[in-house]
């Protein structure tokens, strides 16, 4: 691969935003500064003036072809990871969902044939569906043989995928000190399939129940619970999209405290609120917004920002698990709970947080930055190698038009589906140029 030299641009990080050079060689970062392309000849020389040079982006928590009663996620390996590089995401977290009574190993195998045609970097959680010996046994050989660091545990989806408190605790003082990482999604199981039979008992089908059963306090007990586990075993934990005020206000408290919580929100809590809801509208419009844990109150939503800009919040992920609207959440058009849970966002991440973030100074670009690519690398085990522009690391590069405008629709979109949350939404900065180890995978508007 020939050499790259990018000039005159701005390079971005966590801590400073300073306006040097950076030579690519075999994939990785050999130098930065002010070069002399004359020092240069052999490389490809790219002119990045009055554009911005970030990391390429990690999004630590996506699911592509993940299998559902309504077929699988929209998105596959290959799909889902050319959305990502269009929007200025290189590195992709996805998940091993074991069946009940499957290998962990197993299960994490058939995984890897999946992925094959990923056409960036990727990694794996471990999902951990349900608990006993058998799959205690394989967390161990998980960290050590396979480096998965990180174990997904569900405490909602009982009958299907979710464990229970005890359970949890247990698979933390397992893996808490081998080193792993035990991420949660917090929604109290119980609850929601309390009020979900109760909504069906009283012919309440329409999709905006789908919101209803699944109230903030499930996942403001459930958000306590995990902190309090975490406090007990000593386990690092990190808590996915996290959608309230409360479970927010928790999570700082217990960071101050220091327990070792690390958590996410994602752009549909920032962006969306439960006016999608509506049960005046037609159930076809509100089915697109079926996502766990729903979109809240407005006042939610302006505290998440706070989050991010307070340290509350070390990453932004997209929870992607995009569904058609038709065919697939249309099943679920006379009963709320068969509409498949899940929505797209991996192409629009960077550029809705530089747009509504950035742009409006609810986050500076170094925040930005860190949100989108640096603390990912640290919380799951890339520092050293990816999340920062500096000599050694891969050349994950992202030159950023910061000028670019465009709107979002569900035409114009590279994800493989039929519809879109953001469909309307303006935006402005976006990828002028997307490379992956120093391959050049994508420029704007090819």
């Amino acid at each position: 691969m020939k050499p790259k030299l990018i000039i005159n641009g701005t390079l971005v990080s966590s801590s400073s935003s300073v306006k040097e050079d950076l030579l690519i060689e075999n994939g990785r970062i050999t130098s930065r500064g002010i070069l002399d392309p004359k020092d240069h000849l052999q490389s490809d020389i790219i002119d990045a003036d009055g554009k911005l040079i970030f990391p390429g982006g990690i999004d630590p928590h996506v699911h592509l072809a993940l299998p559902t009663p309504a077929g699988p996620s929209s998105d596959d390996f290959i799909s889902g990871s050319t959305a990502a590089v269009a929007g200025g995401t290189t590195t992709i977290i996805d998940f091993v969902t074991p069946r009940r009574g499957q290998s962990l190993l197993e299960a994490l195998s058939m995984r890897r044939a999946e992925a094959s045609g990923c056409r960036i970097e990727y990694r794996l959680h471990m999902g951990i569906s349900e608990w006993n010996s058998s799959v205690a046994a394989e967390v161990i050989p998980c960290i050590e043989k396979e480096k998965i660091i990180s174990f997904k545990a569900y405490l909602a989806y009982r009958d299907t995928i979710g464990i229970r408190y005890p359970e949890l605790e247990q698979l933390m003082e397992v893996a808490g000190p081998a080193g792993g990482l035990v991420m949660v999604h917090c929604e109290d199981g119980e609850m929601i399939s309390r009020l979900q039979k109760e909504f069906l008992l009283k012919g309440q089908t329409h999709a905006c129940y789908h919101a209803l059963s699944h109230p903030a306090e499930a996942e403001i007990r459930a958000v306590e619970k995990v902190i309090e586990l975490s406090g007990k075993t000593g386990c690092r934990v990190y808590i996915v999209h996290t959608s309230t005020r409360q479970a927010t206000e928790a999570i700082a408290a217990a960071k101050r405290s220091g327990f070792k919580i690390n958590a996410e929100t994602c752009p549909h809590y920032l962006l969306l609120d439960e006016a999608v809801y509506d049960e005046k509208q037609n159930n076809l419009h509100v089915l697109p917004y079926v996502v766990s844990p729903p979109m809240r109150k407005f006042d939610d939503r302006e505290y998440l920002w706070k989050g991010l800009a307070d340290g509350t919040f070390d990453t932004v992920a997209t929870d992607h698990c995009p569904f058609n609207l038709h065919g697939q959440k249309d099943q679920g058009l006379l009963d709320f709970t068969k509409i498949p849970n899940g929505a797209g966002s991996i192409e629009h991440r960077l550029t809705l947080l530089y747009t509504y973030g950035v742009l409006t100074n609810k986050i500076t670009l170094n925040q930005f930055v860190s949100l989108t690519s640096e603390r990912a690398a640290e919380i799951f085990g890339m520092a050293g190698r990816k999340g920062k522009l500096e000599i050694g690391y891969d050349a994950d590069v992202v030159i950023w038009n910061p000028e670019a405008k465009k709107i979002i629709t569900a035409e114009n979109h590279v994800m493989n589906c039929d519809s879109d949350i953001y469909d309307g939404f303006p935006v402005q900065g976006c990828p002028e140029a997307v490379m992956a180890k120093g391959e050049i995978l994508f420029r704007a508007g090819n």
